[in-house]
């Protein structure tokens, strides 16, 4: 979705301070990084991380939604300090290219029928082997399109919410078939903001633009490589704030209204939003007590409950009492 900022108080913010997220030193750089990660079949996603530490020679990294292992495709990895933003990804909606073999023919017209019953709210027991308790609930898919049908073979595009899972899916549409199905072949192509024409890199990718940097001084390979960290946070609505802010929400303080310089046109209560900077640093997120409109005319009050804290305090001066 789309969010346009609205201006709630021209603010202006101290070069001194803070810096845009582009522009850090390279160390900097990379302990406030996530990889768009195109994760080869074979491996976990686990298995994914500690290679990444590795390549990296990092402390810590941490991906945005586990693929099986057979499964490629997008595997958002987060380095260091962005593996708490890369939690922002867990609930962004997610898209896959899905491989599904029935296990007996049955006429396309059906198969069509069948899907287009297969969209908007459905109901899904989780698998036996998940890492989420088993009971029946309800995801939405947003959209189900088929390429291709060839025999007992269906090529399909899926978007839906996220912790649906297509494996079960298939499994069911064979069901209402009456000839069964299961899911033969997938990969993910888009986890939120994350898709394959933004910055896709292979773990030789990442590898060789770390040697760039280790043996030639080269930092350029590596910038393109690795994305700033609050790229996790751009599929959701942002409320930027003056530098005045910044240090109390650092700390855990809830945001005041004072406090805002711009906000997205369209949030609505209780929606989750992201909280930045005036030069685009991810500082923290937290729950709407307010819709936009409300927020625009408060002159007082705290307006977002802050529950994720991802800058360290001392960055900006401290302004508060």
């Amino acid at each position: 979705m789309k969010h346009d900022l609205v201006v709630k108080s021209n603010s202006f913010t101290n070069p001194d301070f803070g810096c845009k997220p582009e522009d850090r030193p390279i160390e900097e750089y990379i302990s406030k990084s996530v990889i768009n990660l195109d994760k080869p079949s074979g491996p976990t996603s686990h298995e994914v991380d500690s290679w990444i530490k590795r390549i990296l020679h990092c402390e810590k990294s941490g991906h945005g939604g586990t693929l099986d292992p057979k499964v490629t495709g997008i595997l958002p990895v987060g380095i260091d300090d962005a593996t708490r933003a890369i939690q922002l990804l867990l609930t962004a909606p997610k898209e896959y290219v899905c491989l599904m073999r029935l296990h007996s023919e049955i006429s396309e017209d059906k198969i069509r029928e069948v899907f287009n019953e297969f969209t908007g709210k459905i109901y899904q027991l989780p698998p036996v082997k998940s890492a989420v308790k088993r009971e029946l609930r309800t995801r939405t898919i947003y959209y189900a399109t088929i390429y291709e049908i060839d025999g007992r073979d269906i090529l399909f595009r899926i978007g839906c919410e996220a912790g649906t899972y297509v494996r079960t899916y298939c499994h069911n549409i064979g069901e209402a078939l009456g000839v069964g199905a299961h899911m033969a072949e997938l990969r993910r192509t888009q986890v939120g903001p994350f898709n394959e024409k933004n910055h896709l890199v292979t773990l030789q990718d990442v590898t060789d633009a770390y040697h760039f940097w280790i043996e030639d001084g080269d930092e350029s390979f590596l910038r393109e490589s690795l994305l700033p960290m609050e790229r996790a946070a751009d599929h959701l609505p942002k409320i930027i704030i003056k530098d005045s802010a910044v240090d109390a929400i650092c700390h855990g303080a809830d945001l005041g209204a004072g406090g805002i310089s711009k906000l997205s046109d369209n949030i609505q209560i209780n929606d989750f939003v992201a909280i930045e900077s005036l030069k685009g640093e991810l500082v923290a997120a937290g729950n709407a007590l307010f819709s936009t409109d409300e927020i625009l005319s408060a002159d007082s009050g705290f307006v977002v409950k802050t529950s994720n804290v991802f800058m360290k305090p001392g960055v900006y001066p401290r302004l508060w009492k």
